[in-house]
């Protein structure tokens, strides 16, 4: 009977500390007896949230405060994405505030990241028919990745498109018309400057010679300046 009894006990002990060990487990984990309270906000991703899951982090400037709870197609426009986000009430979602998808560098975990830059302070509330309020999106970086490469893509595409068709067999033909048309000019005005610029150079001779001759009279004799170069002309009181 004793024994019994001993086992009863023992049994009654182990399932009390199992108990103990799961509420400790459930309150840790889930916070029974947190008194932080939550709000939920909708976000509606117009991208692919591969990678995305329930229970994700949502960032704000980079702090956690908060998780994914929802992860759906939208009802309403069947491209998007419906996201709703469980996070702190205290956190300051406003009109300025702007969501986007986001992906650890490292890891590769997709979260939810958030901030705002201040241009519009109000706080965010529901408009009209809408359960929660909803944050608007910003384009996530693979995104902007992804549309940058596919213009960039088509713009090649265009600019080869434009080559082709500048190298096709009658443009070919009109561009070797100019280029031979363009020779046959430049050999003109090559035959008809050349003499003139060879009579420019004779005249210029001409004209520097006469000057040196000038000079060199003027030198050996001063008085021409005075009287000019007639050789007839009467010389003046003193002069011989």
């Amino acid at each position: 009977m004793e024994t019994n009894v001993n086992y009863t006990v023992v049994g009654i002990f182990v399932i009390g500390l199992l108990a103990c060990i799961i509420f400790a487990i459930i309150w840790l984990s889930a916070g029974l007896f947190s008194t932080e309270s939550y709000k939920i906000y909708e976000i509606n991703m117009k991208e692919s949230v591969s990678g995305l899951s329930v229970d994700a982090p949502v960032e704000y400037n980079g702090v956690n405060v908060g998780t994914v709870s929802s992860v759906q197609i939208s009802p309403a426009h069947h491209s998007e994405v419906q996201l709703l986000i469980r996070i702190k009430s205290n956190t300051p979602i406003t009109e300025g505030t702007r969501a986007k998808l986001n992906v650890r560098a490292l890891t590769g975990i997709a979260f939810i990241a958030m901030e705002d830059k201040g241009l519009d302070k109000r706080p965010l509330l529901r408009k009209g028919k809408e359960r929660y309020p909803v944050i608007e999106t910003t384009p996530s970086l693979l995104l902007r990745l992804d549309t940058a490469v596919t213009q960039l893509n088509d713009s090649f595409h265009q600019l080869t498109t434009s080559i082709h068709s500048l190298l096709d067999a009658q443009n070919l033909k009109l561009i070797k018309e100019m280029l031979q048309s363009s020779q046959h000019i430049a050999q003109l005005l090559e035959v008809q400057t050349i003499p003139v610029m060879n009579q420019a150079a004779i005249d210029f001779s001409n004209v520097m010679r006469n000057l040196s001759e000038l000079s060199l009279e003027i030198k050996q004799n001063p008085s021409i300046l005075v009287r000019g170069n007639a050789p007839n002309q009467a010389l003046g009181p003193g002069e011989r």
